[in-house]
């Protein structure tokens, strides 16, 4: 699947990758953190970071094309397009998770974007056999519609809706894609958020068998 991220670090250039999948990690570029809710997209240079995080710029020439857009009005507006767009996403996921469909709206304005920003698809060798890969030409801020766009499509229509969930915590709202052998993962992090729940569980029943 394109959008299922590689293993990686949980947190590199200082952003967030737990998701398991492009398009969740692309949600989770605004956690709950130690002052509450953080905008990590909040410019294109923040975006330019992302890009490179995420794997989704990985050439030399691409970078420096990206490299060029801080400061564009263009690029900045774009942020700003792709910002609206991850939490009228996050509405989706949470609706998904909740049993539903996502809204006719939502999925009108997704369908608009994979029509105009569609992935490219080539034939290569792969050892003895031949394999697809997909691919999108870079050249304006608004080409990054394509791998976004076509992640949020495949996380929406092609994964088990039953392994994608919220961080069972509270105070967080990271999502992710539950890839373990018997479905139970039930935080974003260990380090993040599991530990944390775990102490607060046995420090409740410690209180409990006092009583």
């Amino acid at each position: 699947m394109a959008g299922v991220a590689r293993q990686r670090n949980e947190w590199v250039e200082g952003f967030l990758f737990v998701g398991n999948h492009l398009a969740l990690d692309f949600l989770n570029t605004k956690p709950i953190l130690e002052n509450g809710p953080q905008e990590l997209l909040p410019n294109a240079a923040a975006l330019e970071r992302w890009l490179t995080a995420s794997g989704i710029v990985s050439s030399h020439k691409d970078r420096a094309l990206v490299r060029s857009w801080r400061g564009s009005r263009v690029a900045e507006a774009f942020v700003q397009k792709l910002v609206g767009f991850r939490e009228r996403l996050r509405t989706a996921v949470l609706r998904l998770e909740g049993g539903l469909l996502p809204g006719d709206a939502f999925v009108a304005e997704l369908n608009m974007l994979l029509k105009k920003y569609p992935q490219r698809t080539s034939l290569k060798k792969h050892e003895s056999k031949l394999g697809l890969n997909q691919f999108f030409e870079l050249r304006q801020p608004e080409d990054i519609w394509t791998p976004i766009a076509s992640a949020a499509a495949e996380l929406l229509s092609q994964l088990d809706a039953s392994r994608i969930r919220k961080c069972e915590s509270a105070s967080c709202v990271v999502h992710f894609y539950d890839t373990s052998k018997k479905g139970s993962r039930r935080w974003c992090s260990m380090n993040l958020c599991g530990n944390r729940l775990k102490v607060a569980a046995y420090q409740r029943r410690q209180r409990l068998g006092d009583r």
